[in-house]
């Protein structure tokens, strides 16, 4: 069997115009900062790649280059005029360490928010969960928090390029889940006056030399279109069907979930050896998110569901590559490791 990747949700392969732009960005060395010729070149360049990705994402606000979701998210929520006042219990541990003392919203059975806190600050809500897929309603977040006077930031790590985007206050973004390098993200700003501004690059809110390969890609990736969505869609729908054909279960098999992640139990198999058993067979797949995946903790966000088997569940993560052979050979492992 040849090697399968099923983790796209944790990295997903650099697509080839995002390649060719980073060549193209490789070439225009200069530092964007530097006053003379190649520098306003290279600072043409970056404002063009932050034109593109603003434009593809459908943001009319202000986007400041950053090395990811995880900076954008603490550069957010450290550096808002507005304190944390709330945050989901099943964010990102990105998002969660920066959130201090801030009431933590609940979620429901299948992990969507409830509205059960001080909103009145900066409330920080994913779009869609790392591990189970799940969207959020996040125009109805959005429409309380304004309604108590706060802001929202919204973590679409997951969604960004693949879904339309919220119409939140601040969006934290990163490359590398949607066909760009990994070293580079955005965060989304509606307004620069909720930021404190630090002094350094990007318009003084980052310090440190603009990535703009980077940016070039990540442009060139957002424009490359999401209708490959459709064919992930069919997928899941095989991998759900295949995974309870096979006496497994479907972790929030009916919320509204992103066709590109999903989280599956199969009973009486811890998720560490099926992990084991799947790589051993050439397949790529994950328990968790990628930064705890390495951990024997129980997942925080199924543990905040309430889920009381959190430790039989792996992720499997589609991308545009995946193909129904991978899929059928998937099934057939799962099978043979079910027992």
């Amino acid at each position: 069997m040849h090697p399968i990747y099923l983790d796209h949700a944790a990295t997903t392969p650099l697509l080839p115009a995002a390649r060719e732009a980073m060549l193209e960005g490789f070439a225009l060395w200069a530092n964007p900062s530097s006053p003379h010729k190649a520098g306003r070149a290279a600072r043409a360049a970056l404002e063009g790649a932050r034109a593109r990705v603003k434009a593809a994402l459908g943001w009319p606000g202000e986007l400041i280059f950053t090395s990811g979701a995880s900076e954008a998210l603490a550069l957010a929520m450290t550096h808002c005029a507005t304190p944390v006042s709330a945050i989901s219990t099943v964010e990102h541990e990105a998002a969660l360490r920066w959130a201090g003392g801030a009431a933590r919203l609940p979620v429901d059975a299948v992990g969507r928010v409830a509205l059960d806190g001080n909103l009145s600050g900066l409330v920080a809500v994913q779009q869609v969960n790392n591990e189970t897929g799940v969207i959020q309603p996040l125009d109805d977040v959005a429409q309380a928090v304004r309604a108590a006077g706060g802001l929202l930031l919204a973590d679409c790590a997951q969604s960004a390029g693949k879904i339309a985007l919220p119409m939140a206050d601040m969006i934290a973004v990163s490359a590398h889940k949607f066909g760009g390098p990994i070293g580079v993200g955005a965060l989304l700003v509606r307004d620069w006056a909720m930021l404190k501004p630090t002094g350094g690059q990007e318009r003084g809110y980052r310090g440190g030399t603009e990535n703009l390969p980077g940016a070039m890609a990540m442009a060139a990736a957002l424009e490359a279109g999401s209708a490959w969505l459709e064919e992930a869609a069919q997928l899941r729908l095989k991998l759900d069907e295949g995974i309870i054909a096979a006496g497994g279960e479907v972790i929030a098999q009916d919320a509204e979930r992103l066709p590109t992640i999903a989280g599956y139990r199969m009973p009486g198999r811890s998720a560490n050896a099926q992990l084991i058993r799947f790589d051993g067979m050439g397949i790529a797949v994950s328990a968790g998110s990628a930064c705890s995946s390495g951990s024997l903790k129980a997942s925080p966000v199924l543990t905040a569901m309430g889920y009381p088997h959190a430790g039989e569940v792996i992720r499997v993560s589609i991308g545009r590559e995946t193909t129904q052979g991978e899929i059928d050979a998937f099934l057939a492992a799962w099978r043979e490791i079910r027992g």
